[in-house]
């Protein structure tokens, strides 16, 4: 289990783990974006063939969201792109928004993501400002709650399925309350019975 830092991929973390290993078959299972930081179970050997198990478990994830502002891709990675007035919105207001998002929902992923559409990824077809139509998914919300709010900036953890997207869940929290709203801030703390604290960092792998 490795402590995956801001700004990396989660290929550059399995292509400095097999050069300073030196091991050939290795993969991780669930990936995060460079923007995104925390868990990531590598996989090695045999034990690859249990990627797929991996990423079927439930995930845990804290971060936080700006409401009153969004972006196209709904993190950080394009330009804020929109702003509207949040000086109505009460802290009840966002607290009670949360149920909205409990149990099976349907969610419709970011343009900017990995998924295909016509054999091509999404975000390259956004990037080129393509229009982009995606089709909802059914994913499930275990738990999701706010810890902290300082107005625009509201902080949260939330427990979910395997296909969730927490920059839609952005999005769709701003919908809820009126407004909108975006990710700049995203840690995963778990992947079923694994946990973040437990996890090395790339400097504590030896070799």
């Amino acid at each position: 289990m490795i402590k995956k830092p801001l700004g990396w991929t989660s290929f550059d973390v399995v292509n400095k783990l097999r050069y300073r290993l030196k091991i050939k078959k290795i993969g991780h299972a669930g990936t995060l974006d460079p923007l995104a930081s925390g868990l990531l179970i590598i996989c090695t050997g045999k034990m690859t063939k249990q990627i797929d198990e991996f990423q079927a478990q439930e995930k845990e994830y804290t971060g936080k969201f700006i409401l009153g502002q969004s972006t196209p891709s709904h993190d950080l990675e394009t330009a804020v792109n929109e702003i509207m007035d949040v000086s109505a919105i009460t802290n009840d207001q966002i607290q009670s928004a949360t149920k909205k998002f409990m149990g099976t929902i349907q969610q419709i992923p970011p343009i900017h993501s990995a998924i295909k559409v016509d054999g091509r990824r999404a975000y390259k077809l956004a990037r080129k400002g393509q229009e982009v139509e995606l089709r909802p998914r059914e994913v499930f919300i275990k738990e999701f709650e706010v810890t902290e709010i300082k107005m625009p900036e509201v902080s949260f953890r939330v427990v979910c399925s395997k296909g969730t997207y927490i920059r839609s869940l952005a999005r769709d929290f701003g919908k809820a309350l009126g407004s909108i709203a975006y990710l700049t801030e995203l840690c995963r703390t778990r992947i079923g019975s694994f946990k973040l604290e437990d996890a090395l960092t790339l400097d504590q792998v030896p070799g």
